[in-house]
Formats: C-alpha cells, sequence, structure tokens
C-alpha cells in the first residue's frame, strides 16, 4: 500500500517515473527532520560516519513564516538554531526571493556554508504559498538542496483549480506532504518524499544482521525499515488508502475545493461587517481567514499602542468563552507587530456554510460587551 500511494504522491507533484522514495514518518515535524538530514547527507557523505566535526559551518534558510520545526530539526541533528536564517516575507507572508539571495551570498561572505532552502507551501498562520520557481532557480544558482514544507497545503495538489499555488514543487529535492492535515486523514499521517532514490537508505541504514536478512523467503524490497531512523513504526498507510479508495481523487478534488469556496465565502461577509476587520485585505489563497474582532468600545478609540493593548486582550478572551460553553474552537495568535488575531481554517468535510455564519454570531455575542 506504502509503495502504491507513494508512487501516486510522486506523480502528483509532477517528479518522473524513475524518480522518488519515501516513507510515512510520525507527522510533519518528523518528515521536515528528515528532509534536512538527508540534504546534508547528500552534500556530506562523510557526516554519517564522522560525525559533525568534520563539517564547515553550515547554515540553511527558511522564511520567517515558515514552521518553528525547521528550527528544532537544526537543534536536533547538532546543526544549532543560530544557524538556521530566517528570510523576510511580503505582506502576505510569501518568502522574498530577493531577500533569499542576499542571505546567502551574505552567509557567503561571513564564511559560513549554506546547503539547503526550507520552502513553505501552505504557511501555518497566514496560509501563504512561497514563490517556488523563484527559489528553485536560487537554489540551482548556489547548489543547495531544495526542501519545501507543504504538510498543510500539499492536498491542494489534488484541485485542478487551485494547484498552481504550488507550481515549482515538481523541482524540489524533497517534499514534506500529510494527509492528516488538509485531506483530512485522521492523526497521524505524514509523508516526506525524496526526488531522488537510494539516498534515504544509504543516510540511515544501518543493516542490522537480525533483522535486515538479505536472504529472506519474499522480496526484500518490502523491508523498508532501514531506510528509517525508527525501527518500530506505526502502520500510517492504512487509513490513507481505504480513504483514497473510497473517494477517490476526485473526491478529495471536491471536498478541498468546497473548503477554499468556504473560505472565500467567510472573507466576503467578515469584508462587509463593521465591527471585523481582516489581517490580509486580499482574498485567501488558500483556508486560513485571518481577522480582528472590534468591540463597540474599541471602534472609538483611534489605531494605535492603547487600541492595541485592548484588542490584544480581545481573541483570547473570546476564545476561553467559546471554549467554556462549548460551542467552537477557533484559533489566536500575534504575528510580527500585528497583536492576537483569529484564524480560522476549513480542514473538516462537515463544516457547511451555516457553521461560518453561526461562528461569526457567537463571536458578536460573546465579544460586544468586552
Amino acid at each position: 500500500m506504502e509503495t502504491i500511494l507513494l508512487k501516486k504522491m510522486y506523480e502528483i507533484i509532477g517528479w518522473g517515473e524513475t524518480e522518488g522514495d519515501g516513507l510515512f514518518s510520525p507527522g510533519g515535524s518528523i518528515s521536515n527532520l528528515y528532509g534536512i538530514l538527508i540534504a546534508r547527507y547528500k552534500q556530506y557523505p562523510e557526516i554519517k560516519r564522522k560525525g559533525m566535526t568534520v563539517l564547515p559551518g553550515i547554515v540553511l534558510f527558511v522564511s520567517e513564516q515558515g514552521h518553528y520545526s525547521v528550527k528544532k530539526a537544526a537543534a536536533i541533528l547538532g546543526i544549532g538554531t543560530d544557524n538556521v536564517i530566517e528570510v523576510k516575507c511580503d505582506e502576505r507572508g510569501k518568502m522574498i526571493p530577493a531577500e533569499l539571495e542576499k542571505n546567502i551570498l551574505q552567509a557567503k561572505r561571513k564564511g559560513q556554508t549554506p546547503f539547503c532552502v526550507t520552502a513553505t507551501a501552505g504557511s501555518t498562520v497566514l496560509g501563504a504559498f512561497d514563490p517556488l520557481q523563484d527559489i528553485a532557480d536560487i537554489c540551482e544558482r548556489h547548489n543547495l538542496w531544495m526542501h519545501v514544507d507543504a504538510a498543510w497545503g500539499g492536498g491542494l495538489l489534488l484541485s485542478r483549480n487551485h494547484s498552481y499555488k504550488l507550481s515549482g514543487i515538481e523541482r524540489a529535492n524533497s517534499v514534506t506532504w500529510n494527509p492528516h492535515k488538509l485531506m483530512g486523514v485522521p492523526l497521524q499521517c505524514s509523508a516526506i518524499l525524496i526526488r531522488e532514490k537510494g539516498l534515504l537508505e544509504a543516510c540511515n541504514q544501518m543493516q542490522a544482521g537480525y533483522l535486515f536478512q538479505p536472504d529472506k523467503l519474499y522480496n526484500v524490497d518490502f523491508d523498508t525499515g532501514d531506510k528509517t531512523i525508527q525501527c518500530g513504526r506505526h502502520v500510517d498507510i492504512f487509513k490513507l488508502w481505504l480513504m483514497w479508495k473510497a473517494k477517490g481523487t476526485s473526491g478529495f478534488e471536491a471536498q478541498i475545493n468546497r473548503y477554499m469556496e468556504l473560505a472565500k465565502y467567510f472573507y466576503k461577509v467578515l469584508k462587509k461587517k463593521d465591527n471585523f476587520k481582516l489581517v490580509l485585505d486580499a482574498e485567501p489563497e488558500f483556508t486560513n481567514v485571518c481577522f480582528w474582532y472590534f468591540p463597540p468600545r474599541l471602534k472609538h478609540i483611534p489605531k494605535g499602542f492603547e487600541r492595541d493593548q485592548e484588542l490584544q486582550k480581545i481573541a483570547p478572551k473570546i476564545k476561553a468563552q467559546m471554549l467554556e460553553e462549548g460551542t467552537a474552537m477557533i484559533s489566536y495568535q500575534p504575528c510580527g507587530d500585528k497583536v492576537n488575531f483569529f484564524r480560522m481554517v476549513f480542514s473538516n468535510p462537515a463544516t457547511r456554510q451555516t457553521d461560518v455564519d453561526y461562528l461569526i454570531d457567537e463571536i458578536e455575542r460573546l465579544g460586544k460587551d468586552l
């Protein structure tokens, strides 16, 4: 089942017939760790035997809106969080290619050795897609490994209407894609996909004679255990295989298109309301819709520090009341210089337009007197 579905995922990404290797791992953070681990091994295979002491001062790049797991992977792999360089984003939360290039050249001037860029396809907060074609050009120019964290956005590849947002992903060296996010597979179900065959095994295999005997009765290609950093693994493929059989690619596509329609509807309703303000004015690119709710008393305070101090407390208070009453669950967070705002994300096939209307009414009901 793994072999069949991994092959399907390589095809959807756009890799060639003879390309592609992969594994299901315990979540997107571990998949990202694999991406960086393999990137480093490809450049410095001697690391496996001799360790970090034989390496120059290596650095990697990720957008300032990238997932925290990239830094965590750098800490675990002995690269160090100081050697993860965060690249500036534009107002929509996309990595700015010119800034990436600038950071790479700066690092080289300092005597550091760049080896990898992690691009994001569907960022956690704003749902942004980094410009993958431009990033791929830069990676090729500087001979860097390109990893795409499409844990959240990967499912969009199944939608013919929206897959263009990941244009350039076929040029990546590795991709993280979590079916347990947009595709709605129960936790956990995450894939790390590597374009070059054989690297996963070369990097991770230890050839334990008591497990991976080459003269077994069956085809030893099924022994994928030596590609992983684990030994025992959970069978995460079965539920994905079953869902894909039941829904088909077209079923997933319809489901994902519906989420996108709901996000657009939510955005349009909020745009017309004067007590809600969208974090991004433009139509959502993904299912993330970020917004503030303004209670009547805040409407008269001019924009500035004093209002921000008050606005910062609103989302946590409304969320706490929703949880206590058991009516809805919605995330909030600050981002850069923006104080706490709500982040609505559509990825539940049971959500309907009426639920969206209910949520808006509920926020107004709980927030109007704050």
